[in-house]
């Protein structure tokens, strides 16, 4: 795995954008990455490369590239299944990958895409019963939290970032102050924020 000189390590560091840790603990490898996408890609070619036990650099790109384009397909089919449970048919194509990365990322120990749909669930059940859009509180939910597919590239924290890409999309006023708002950053403009704002906090307190 080291190679010469630090050789092999270091071209799968810079392959992954991960750092690798091996010390005196016998065949432990430790992958760090505040990315858990890159962090799993990482994880799996490394595996990968100790089994075929053909390690060199241009054996670690080719495995990088074969396990990343692997990892876009499980993105996508992730998110599919997302947006079929939440049954919102009418998803934007690019925001599909994005909610299959939220299954890789934790929130206080929390899955942050089942958190997504749970939200998603009780945000429909509370404006059914104020005879509200119960659809559109579905979508509100599902979205409130797609910035944080993308905090880890960019500068910015995860409200402001989902609402800039929903806004990409011509998404409703309501699904674009629920992401902006939903932390109480910035004032409700339509009466589908509070909801998820109750419904965020009770997912988070009572996850499942």
């Amino acid at each position: 795995v080291i190679g010469l000189e630090g050789r092999n390590i270091r071209y799968f560091e810079k392959a992954t954008g991960v750092d690798v840790v091996i010390d005196d603990t016998p065949g432990l490898v430790v992958v760090s990455c505040f990315d858990p996408v890159r962090r799993e890609i990482a994880r799996i070619s490394l595996e990968r490369l100790v089994q075929d036990g053909r390690i060199h650099p241009a054996r670690i790109e080719e495995i990088v590239v074969a396990t990343t384009k692997e990892m876009d397909e499980e993105l996508i089919k992730i998110g599919k299944e997302a947006v079929q449970e939440a049954n919102l048919p009418n998803i934007p194509k690019p925001v599909v990958p994005l909610l299959g990365r939220l299954g890789y990322r934790t929130s206080y120990g929390q899955n942050v895409l089942k958190h997504s749909l749970e939200v998603a669930y009780l945000a429909q059940m509370m404006a059914d019963e104020l005879g509200l859009d119960g659809q559109l509180a579905r979508r509100c939910g599902l979205l409130h939290d797609i910035g944080k597919a993308m905090d880890h590239d960019q500068e910015g924290g995860h409200p402001q970032l989902g609402a800039d890409f929903l806004r990409r999309f011509n998404e409703p006023e309501a699904v674009i102050n629920a992401a902006l708002g939903h932390h109480g950053d910035v004032p409700a403009t339509t009466p589908y924020t509070p909801l998820i704002m109750a419904a965020d906090a009770m997912s988070a307190s009572r996850p499942g």
